[in-house]
């Protein structure tokens, strides 16, 4: 299972040589003690492998694509820095050589205008084109800082850096991931069907189980066990649960130890529940709490088998390192066209709310009966940053498609029940118009961040999925 990781970059010095020395000198000390910044480690030719530790020739290219090979299983991106015009071809070579296929960043470092003598000129501003014009024609995607040249010792570049690191961490490990779907979906959730041979086409492996696997193993476990009692401790930590009958905290207690000992078993890094109405039918309880547990610990869960919908959580959760949620797109608010209203029953991260508590499914409720929807974690998201995604398999088309968006939480009055949230979106109507239009289902993943550039840059560059940002401009 992946976690939030330390990033490690390579990094590739370009160089003329006709350019001044002291430029690439200072440039790569520039580069390397920002890098130390952000805690990112630098993988980098020494100064003795080549002239100032910089690639130009073949030869340079050779060396620092060796170095690259020899640490490919730790590179997440590379950074190409320009601190003057810089080698096309020998750049090009160098990441062609190292068969990496990775992110990468390329920054280009400004001229000052007082200093075109020729021995402070740079000429990088024209030289990053060279390079990004090598890179297309070699086949390797690339991201670009904000700014055509910067430098990076600039507040800009520090944010450029930021999010490449997290375009890398959502590359690196989504690629990698393998989600767990427990259970089938519910019958009547059309809007939840997938394709895992599409998923699979970018590294997404999914793993199943049945429900009567799970009440099956459950019901092996004893009341007095010993890691029911550890269990029932852990969830009374987590979430007030006065109120809630004994009986159904065991039987949450015995379900959390079966699915987490499944996913320990089969390498699991997100999860993707039947809920609807199986489990509290034939099992008299809401997974809600576990769910909200596994998301919180950075372990996602989404309800109703919408394994696109946690691979959209898992998405938003590795852009920011903060606990993702699924929600339905719900409810319009009063007669303001940019602000809706976000719910689930409640299986969000308890860090969504202020105050927090376990419920019961009051919808469920009506025709399954209390005693048996018990688990629910009822609260209200504060005002604050928001980001909100979806992954889909377009299975008419054979394609994977997504949308991304930045917004906020609104502390605006609501009255209701569950996990649920009010949010503004700008134009929020074109938003809807396009999820409609392009068959986009009711789920979307939520995050406390905003991350819709990094999602957009990931998903389109990276992966190459059809991908829409909706601007907040």
């Amino acid at each position: 299972m992946n976690r939030q990781q330390n990033i490690v970059l390579g990094v590739v010095v370009g160089n003329r040589n006709f350019f001044p020395d002291s430029l690439i000198a200072q440039g790569r000390q520039d580069m390397l003690d920002v890098l130390r910044e952000q805690s990112i480690e630098a993988v980098i030719l020494d100064e003795q492998s080549t002239k100032l530790g910089a690639v130009e020739t073949w030869e340079n290219a050779q060396k620092c694509a060796a170095l690259f090979d020899e640490n490919r299983h730790l590179i997440d991106g590379i950074i190409v820095t320009l601190p003057n015009f810089g080698d096309e071809k020998g750049i090009a070579e160098t990441i062609k050589l190292s068969s990496l296929r990775v992110p990468i960043l390329v920054q280009a470092y400004p001229d000052d205008l007082g200093k075109f003598a020729l021995e402070r000129r740079r000429d990088a501003f024209c030289g990053k084109i060279s390079v990004c014009n090598n890179l297309y024609q070699y086949g390797f995607p690339f991201t670009l800082t904000e700014l055509h040249t910067v430098h990076p010792r600039s507040e800009s570049f520090r944010a450029d850096l930021q999010q490449f690191a997290a375009v890398c961490r959502v590359v690196k490990q989504l690629k990698n991931a393998r989600l767990g779907a427990i259970g089938a979906r519910p019958n009547a959730f059309n809007t939840t069907r997938y394709s895992e041979k599409l998923l699979q086409g970018f590294g997404i492996s999914v793993s199943t189980a049945d429900l009567s696997e799970v009440f099956g193993s459950a019901a092996k476990i004893g009341d007095g066990d010993q890691r029911v009692k550890e269990r029932l401790d852990v969830i009374g930590a987590y979430v007030p649960t006065s109120g809630i009958p004994a009986p159904s905290l065991v039987k949450m207690s015995k379900l959390g130890i079966v699915i987490d000992d499944w996913m320990q078993q089969h390498g699991i890094d997100a999860t993707a529940i039947q809920c609807w109405d199986s489990l509290q039918l034939n099992y008299g309880v809401n997974v809600c709490t576990l769910m909200s547990m596994m998301s919180e610990s950075l372990l996602p869960s989404a309800c109703e088998v919408d394994v696109t919908g946690v691979a959209s959580m898992y998405a938003l959760q590795l852009a920011s390192g903060k606990p993702s949620a699924l929600v339905d797109w719900n409810n319009n608010y009063g007669n303001d066209p940019n602000k809706c209203v976000l719910f689930h029953c409640g299986n969000w991260a308890k860090s969504f709310f202020r105050d927090v508590k376990m419920a019961n499914a009051e919808i469920l409720a009506t025709t399954l009966g209390t005693e048996n929807t018990y688990g629910t974690v009822a609260g209200r998201t504060p005002a604050g940053p928001f980001s909100y995604a979806r992954i889909t398999t377009d299975d008419r088309n054979g394609i994977i498609r997504a949308y991304a968006g930045d917004g906020q939480f609104v502390d605006d009055p609501l009255d209701t029940f569950g996990s649920r949230a009010v949010v503004e979106v700008p134009r929020l109507q074109e938003l809807m118009k396009h999820i409609c239009k392009n068959g986009f289902e009711h789920h979307a993943a939520m995050n406390a961040a905003h991350t819709a550039k990094i999602l957009g840059e990931a998903f389109a560059t990276y992966f190459g999925w059809d991908t829409y940002v909706h601007s907040a401009s």
